[in-house]
């Protein structure tokens, strides 16, 4: 195989009231011993056992699958009581809450709702939304690609139709799956796949904003076509494709995929990585006394970043007229930038010509600490646009 991979799926995860706490209980009867769990059954159990009878589903399912999808702000129910059996959609639900756009989450407070394949590994009865369901973010990608100081966390599909960065429903609709989770894993389906897709990839008008937004954000193109492949596999088997995931980061599908209609997305180009110089986490301050300071104060600083963004408007690919970028880099103790990377925006050109020009910067006085000068990592924005002559 030509990729060194981790299975997504296979994991152990940590659980949160998940686990039993003596072998006479079953998940199910751990679960009842929360009032909120007990209530959810009385109410909402012989609701679903007609509804899984007026679809000819067997009750209770004994595997369950779930997208969402972002933009679509939709959340989709699958179910099955046989492994070799083919999935059928149960249900539909409203997501009635969103923030953050599309692309994943890279990053704590950033509010994105994360992208990619997650499985559900906790269960929480006494959530302050009523009921939740943790999933495993940051998982094996997000690890490599988010982050890697703050890559944030507590991601949950949950009650109460609000959020910040996660996948909220109502309260009767996170109770029936919070009754129909249980069971599939009471029923032995320990990892129960959530698939977070950007767009509904049948909807033209969705795929039409993805397209728009990939302009602007090529650098996802890569994530995207993976999750159009992921898609279109179930579409048409109704089986969900085996995911790992390479060295860089990025999703592999290990199956033979059916042809799928659409236009792909073009892939960004690759390229080879920047030379970075050598930073323990313990050299990089995480709290200082004094920022760095760039030549001439925050207003010099502000010119160069003006001029900067008027020059990157050349390296705008034809498709693109604007783009926002967000660069990392360091100032280390003696003031010198190094390490600078575009993990936000741009496209290949664009961002190797701004890294080179945010290392090239004149040296900072230096950070702060104690009454020492201290290495810092530093975030900065910039919003590059074509003008009409």
């Amino acid at each position: 195989m030509r990729y060194t991979c981790v299975i997504l799926f296979l994991v152990l995860g940590l659980t949160t009231y998940a686990q039993s706490p003596g072998p006479s209980y079953s998940f199910i009867d751990y679960q009842k011993s929360f009032p909120r769990i007990s209530e959810a059954l009385n109410k909402k159990e012989d609701t679903l056992i007609k509804q899984f009878e007026e679809k000819k589903l067997p009750w209770p399912a004994k595997y369950i699958y779930l997208r969402s999808f972002k933009y679509d702000s939709q959340l989709e129910v699958w179910v099955k009581y046989d492994q070799k059996e083919k999935f059928r959609l149960f249900k539909t639900y409203k997501v009635c809450a969103l923030s953050g756009s599309l692309g994943p989450k890279r990053m704590q407070g950033d509010y994105q709702v994360p992208e990619g394949f997650y499985y559900i590994n906790e269960f929480n009865p006494k959530s302050v939304y009523h009921l939740s369901l943790g999933l495993n973010y940051p998982n094996a990608s997000d690890k490599l690609l988010a982050d890697s100081l703050q890559p944030g966390g507590d991601i949950y599909i949950h009650g109460s139709c609000v959020t910040t960065g996660c996948i909220p429903i109502t309260n009767q609709q996170i109770e029936e799956l919070y009754i129909l989770a249980t069971h599939a894993k009471n029923a032995g389906q320990d990892f129960i796949p959530v698939h977070i897709f950007p767009v509904q990839f049948k909807n033209t008008k969705s795929v039409d904003y993805l397209h728009k937004f990939l302009k602007d954000y090529p650098e996802y193109n890569s994530l995207t076509n993976e999750m159009k492949r992921a898609y279109f596999y179930f579409e048409k088997t109704k089986q969900i494709p085996v995911v790992m995931v390479n060295r860089k980061g990025g999703y592999v599908l290990e199956a033979d995929l059916p042809a799928e209609p659409s236009k792909q997305a073009v892939a960004a180009k690759k390229r080879e990585p920047r030379p970075q110089r050598n930073f323990s986490e313990d050299e990089i301050a995480k709290v200082v006394d004094k920022l760095p300071e760039f030549p001439g104060g925050n207003q010099q600083f502000q010119v160069f970043l003006d001029e900067l963004s008027k020059e990157m408007t050349s390296y705008l690919g034809e498709e693109q007229p604007k783009t926002y970028v967000m660069v990392e880099f360091i100032i280390d103790k003696e003031g010198k930038p190094a390490n600078a990377k575009v993990i936000k925006g741009g496209n290949e050109e664009l961002n190797e010509k701004l890294e080179d020009k945010f290392e090239k910067m004149p040296a900072w006085t230096p950070a702060v600490r104690m009454e020492k000068n201290v290495a810092v990592r530093l975030k900065q924005s910039l919003y590059i646009e074509k003008v009409n002559p």
